[in-house]
């Protein structure tokens, strides 16, 4: 059963799938890092501000990536399979779940604005500003919502250019009216150059994947019945639950970050531009494994998805490391330019030199979650990754933050205190097998010969 790893044709595959993905991500942040850097001439209040409202986006982005990862644990088994007609119907409910989510999140950016404001930080500069700003850009979430949901079912059928070429066209969308609309009309031209964006992000995919087999057939995305549904959302709720209370959990960090001084206020505004380009790479191998591994555990290849794994949460974690790696080396100019200077440049490179180490052991344990969930497994990291943060991440931060008053970075190193126990707990899983658990009924009839080859008895099964 165990055969000699064929790493040209696992790299060549990686590569198909990876690279795409991380460009387009890294298209993405590079957009975020042009937006802050256009939106700096208004002052770091202006910076900070849309920085904050940014963490009410990123708060949407964890209750809809639950359907994202959800539906990709079933886009790609059943593309191992061969199974349309199931890919449809994931995808349908995925659809489903999602806008239901972009409508909410939309609805409490237009018409409740001053209530996240005042959630996320104190300061009545920073409140007014974001208000304005939520009010337009809250009509780009449904835009953005569609474009994820169309983008994992593209990926999942290895079809990843599609969303690369959006994701060019709103950028540059992006930039361009940034230019235009940010001298005239200030914070609220940014978020009407974000809506534009997000709109034509939406158009060119569906443009060019309009003659893909699963993405326009409307007429069998919601043929669903009770089992199917029952089996999603059984599959999916501890992926929703994990993302949804991480979300949360990330949140209340927030609520303690935005209390600190103006300047650590600024600077972690900066800070999550840059983060986004590490997760950005990071992106392309979690997208990755959520393919190679859960298709060929569809089809039943569990040794071959097994191995393909290991290798993959390894290599993900090399490339984060090169990428803290240059980030230390270029912070001077990546932060002066994106506004910093004095105490809040310094705080900045005290967070990137934080997070280069942490963020290595982050991406790892992601990755490692992502292909446990697209092999069926969506239990284990998630009971790891709530209980970690409820336990011990957020008491430090809030006690830290907000009861001793630490310095802003050591509150800030808090967030990450969990990771490397949660990495030694994950590998232990990894190594063991017992995350693969197919849904599909090739996957399923494979099981029992290579539970018996990794020396698992039947109750595994």
């Amino acid at each position: 059963m165990r055969q000699s790893f064929p790493w040209r044709d696992f790299l060549s595959r990686l590569a198909v799938i990876a690279i795409p993905v991380a460009l387009q991500n890294l298209l993405t942040t590079t957009g975020s890092m042009v937006d802050t850097m256009m939106i700096a001439p208004l002052g770091e209040e202006t910076v900070g501000a849309v920085g904050l409202c940014a963490q009410f986006s990123s708060l949407l982005f964890s209750c809809f990536w639950g359907f994202v990862g959800g539906g990709m644990l079933f886009f790609a088994q059943y593309w191992g399979a061969g199974d349309s007609e199931g890919i449809n119907r994931a995808y349908g409910l995925t659809v489903a779940c999602m806008m239901t989510m972009a409508a909410l999140f939309s609805g409490f950016a237009l018409f409740a604005p001053q209530l996240i404001m005042r959630l996320y930080t104190d300061k009545a500069v920073f409140q007014g500003i974001g208000e304005r700003y939520l009010r337009v850009v809250g009509l780009a979430y449904p835009f953005t919502v569609m474009s994820a949901a169309m983008s994992a079912l593209l990926r999942s059928t290895e079809k990843v250019r599609i969303p690369f070429y959006g994701a060019i066209a709103g950028v540059a969308v992006n930039i361009a009216l940034n230019a235009l609309l940010i001298p005239r009309l200030g914070v609220e031209g940014a978020a009407c150059a974000t809506v534009a964006a997000g709109a034509v992000n939406l158009c060119v995919i569906l443009w060019l994947g309009r003659n893909h087999p699963n993405l326009t057939a409307v007429n069998r995305h919601f043929r669903w019945n009770r089992a199917f549904v029952r089996e999603y959302f059984v599959r999916c709720l501890p992926i929703l639950l994990n993302e949804v209370l991480i979300g949360v959990g990330n949140m209340l960090i927030n609520i303690v970050l935005g209390r600190q001084p103006e300047e650590a206020v600024a600077a972690l505004a900066v800070f999550r531009v840059l983060e986004g380009l590490v997760i950005g790479f990071f992106a392309g191998f979690s997208n990755a494994a959520s393919v190679l591994v859960g298709k060929e555990v569809g089809a039943g290849r569990h040794e071959l998805a097994w191995q393909r794994a290991i290798r993959l949460i390894y290599l993900c974690m090399a490339f984060i490391a090169g990428t803290g790696l240059v980030l230390i080396t270029l912070h001077t100019p990546i932060l002066t330019v994106m506004s910093l200077k004095g105490e809040s440049l310094r705080l900045g490179f005290g967070m990137v030199c934080i997070y280069a180490v942490a963020a290595v052991i982050r991406m790892g344990n992601w990755v490692q979650n992502d292909t446990y969930r697209a092999a069926g497994d969506a239990a284990f990291g998630t009971l790891l990754e709530i209980t970690f943060m409820f336990v011990l991440v957020i008491p430090a931060v809030w006690v830290g933050g907000m009861a001793l008053h630490w310095p802003f970075l050591a509150v800030f190193a808090c967030c990450y205190i969990d990771e490397p126990i949660r990495f030694v707990l994950m590998q232990r899983h990894l190594f063991s097998g017992r995350w693969i658990k197919p849904v599909t009924p090739e996957g399923r009839d494979a099981l029992p010969a290579f539970r018996a080859a990794h020396g698992h008895g039947e109750q595994d099964t």
